[in-house]
């Protein structure tokens, strides 16, 4: 067994174990059925504030009242669906969320056009099935089987990518509460405390779009980007802070500057216009999402710590731009020419080294 330090990714209630407990212990509020805590607790781990002497670290920096929707979603019978373009913190939320209601993030099915109705439903033991018939033992539940038998939370990710028989095998089981396993002649009713997160991609519809007779079984919450850059960088640094935290990068943590800077190139290229309104640009087909920068600054860190001092440089963070901006599509490349001459040139003295840099190196890979 691993050690928890020799882990790449902690889940969110390894990294947080001590908030959660902390909320358990200070709990005075009645607790729904199945859940670790009570309703005001997880809103507590997700936005932040105190349990008893505990600080509680903000999880999620947006609109407060979109995350008490989506717990009290979960209090009732209805399933919950977070949608919004990419980045915008929907699978981060989703796990936090069943981190803290049940101490589990880990029942977890990832939408692809390859996901199949057995990995929503179940599947079996072949060697097993073959030598003994369909058992107990033979069956393999899903995460949704585990949920519903533990009275739990699975998540969906990514569900618009399932193909619609796989989203059809959700509507009964969201409907019914129960999962018949003909093979056993058994029916698996739901313990009170189920529920499904599911999460969905505004900008990429994916394989299919999901019915309406499924999207009624959700109680649909959309999470916006973050409104202001300040917003932003809020999540920027309290996530990039986390991931160095659990990675070797051996360098020190952006300074504010150069969050600030990070931000402000993806806000604008995002939006197509200068943060102060006065001059448009073309946007880039790439989404440069929040998610997006936080890697751009580990990458940067681990470029600064591998092969630099240790401090992000602006040869470090003109790496990322670079790679982040500038995919596949050849027009964003004459969009990032032009957003260098245009406006980051004209920036003033803070702003030119890193200019001078990202356009030696749009050059050099001409």
């Amino acid at each position: 067994m691993a050690k928890k330090e020799e882990l790449q990714r902690l889940t969110a209630e390894q990294m947080f174990q001590d908030e959660i407990d902390a909320l358990i212990k200070a709990e005075k509020n009645p607790i729904p059925t199945g859940w670790k805590m009570s309703p005001k607790s997880v809103l507590t781990y997700i936005c932040g504030g105190k349990a008893g002497r505990k600080v509680i670290t903000p999880k999620y920096i947006g609109n407060k009242r979109l995350v008490e929707i989506a717990i009290s979603t979960l209090v009732t019978d209805r399933a919950l669906l977070l949608i919004g373009e990419p980045g915008t913190a929907k699978s981060w939320l989703s796990e936090h969320l069943t981190a803290a209601i049940n101490g589990d993030s880990t029942r977890v099915i990832q939408g692809t056009a390859g996901t199949t109705e057995e990995q929503i439903r179940y599947s079996w033991n072949y060697a097993m099935l073959i030598a003994e018939g369909p058992t107990k033992d033979a069956l393999i539940p899903s995460p949704i089987y585990k949920a519903m038998e533990d009275g739990a939370i699975a998540r969906v990710e990514e569900i618009s990518r399932c193909a619609s028989e796989v989203q059809d095998a959700l509507i009964s089981l969201l409907s019914e509460k129960r999962m018949s396993v003909p093979e056993l002649n058994v029916e698996i009713p739901a313990k009170k405390g189920f529920s499904i997160i599911a999460t969905a991609n505004t900008r990429d519809k994916g394989v299919n779009e999901m019915s309406a007779a499924l999207k009624r079984r959700f109680n649909i919450v959309v999470l916006p980007s973050p409104n202001t850059l300040e917003a932003e960088i809020d999540i920027v640094r309290s996530r990039v802070t986390q991931l160095a935290g659990n990675l070797d990068l051996n360098a020190k943590l952006p300074e504010e500057e150069v969050i600030e800077k990070v931000c402000t190139v993806f806000r604008e290229l995002r939006q197509g216009v200068t943060l102060d309104g006065r001059q448009k640009i073309k946007p880039t087909a790439n989404v440069l999402s929040t998610a997006e920068a936080i890697s751009l600054l580990a990458n940067s860190m681990a470029l600064a710590g591998s092969f630099g001092d240790g401090e992000i440089s602006d040869y470090d963070l003109a790496a990322g731009l670079q790679g982040a901006v500038v995919k596949e599509d050849s027009k964003d490349g004459q969009i990032w020419e032009e957003y260098l001459e245009n406006i980051m040139k004209k920036r003033g003295s803070e702003w030119l080294d890193l200019y001078k840099e990202c356009k030696a190196l749009n050059k050099a890979i001409k």
